[in-house]
């Protein structure tokens, strides 16, 4: 972790902005634009790019993917601006469960890959281009969205470490268990064979 240089004050609030950016929900705001409809009707029910992919709008779903991850990458860049590194971490870790859990959807958010990306991007790019390519094999290997986030989370940890980013080993472990976490259902149905491949409609 990096030193903490702020008090208490000072990082509660970029907590609550970089909550408030995470929670942004980009893919139900694009869809009812679009006029794909409501995206909890849709799928899988969630609100991010693959599902949005769902509807058949690759637009919509290119738009939601840099979207989500924007809202991770300026919530940090914006942090580190404005203070130092332990509030750039602050406001990723809080971007994510923004995303993951917003007050706006009655705390059922997305599943936070997307966000995750851009937040790593932010703190460490070559972590993040590790973790981008870490997805890109898991999931073009099995044509399973979720195994590419699965892979690219927990890729996180030793990439922080070889690359020499250790001070953000803490906040991408927390992370990529947020990550597994909202990603149980899949991992069940992944086990089962019952998942589904990028570009199936459900």
């Amino acid at each position: 972790m990096p030193p903490v240089e702020h008090t208490a004050a000072v990082i509660a609030l970029w907590a609550l902005i970089g909550y408030l950016l995470g929670s942004i929900p980009f893919g139900m705001v694009l869809a009812r634009l679009m006029g794909l409809g409501n995206l909890r009707d849709i799928g899988s029910g969630n609100i991010g790019a693959t599902n949005v992919l769902r509807t058949g709008n690759k637009l919509a779903a290119a738009l939601t993917l840099v979207l989500d991850g924007g809202k991770g990458a300026v919530a940090v860049l914006a942090a580190r601006a404005a203070g130092s590194e332990d509030l750039a971490q602050v406001a990723g870790l809080m971007a994510m469960i923004g995303h993951c859990y917003p007050v706006w959807l009655r705390f059922a958010g997305g599943k936070g890959v997307a966000t995750f990306l851009g937040i790593v991007l932010a703190l460490a790019w070559p972590v993040g281009i590790g973790c981008c390519l870490a997805w890109l094999a898991g999931a073009l290997s099995t044509r399973i969205s979720s195994m590419g986030a699965l892979v690219a989370s927990a890729a996180s940890l030793p990439l922080a470490v070889v690359l020499g980013f250790g001070h953000g080993v803490i906040l991408f472990a927390l992370l990529a268990v947020l990550i597994f976490w909202r990603h149980r259902s899949n991992i069940a149905r992944i086990q089962a064979g019952t998942e589904p491949k990028i570009g199936q409609k459900t």
